[in-house]
């Protein structure tokens, strides 16, 4: 799970896209975005959603660096935003509240 995280911090992209994927990321809902992205049945762990969506990502981004005539923007923006969702349910779920006794 580590290695996720570190590949995530890893990854950079022009800001306006990071910009629009962390104010989309605010309403995400993984129930209702990962089956449009991922396909249908049944979701996956967030490691495995998030690896998935990173590979998914990496072509996009390929599709936009050599300017290809089927680059999505706003696919792209959509797997950044459930790239940036993902993250942090997987971040939040790291952080375990300690108990006084």
């Amino acid at each position: 799970m580590q290695d996720i995280l570190s590949m995530l911090n890893a990854l950079h992209r022009p800001r306006l896209l990071m910009r629009a994927a962390r104010i989309g990321a605010e309403d995400y809902r993984r129930a209702a975005h990962l089956p449009r992205l991922l396909g249908y049945g049944q979701l996956p762990r967030h490691g495995a959603a998030l690896v998935r969506l990173m590979e998914i990502e990496s072509e996009l981004n390929t599709q936009r660096l050599a300017e290809d005539s089927s680059y999505s923007l706003l696919r792209h923006i959509d797997v950044l935003i459930a790239i940036v969702g993902e993250s942090r349910i997987l971040r939040a779920a790291q952080v375990t509240p300690t108990v006084k006794t």
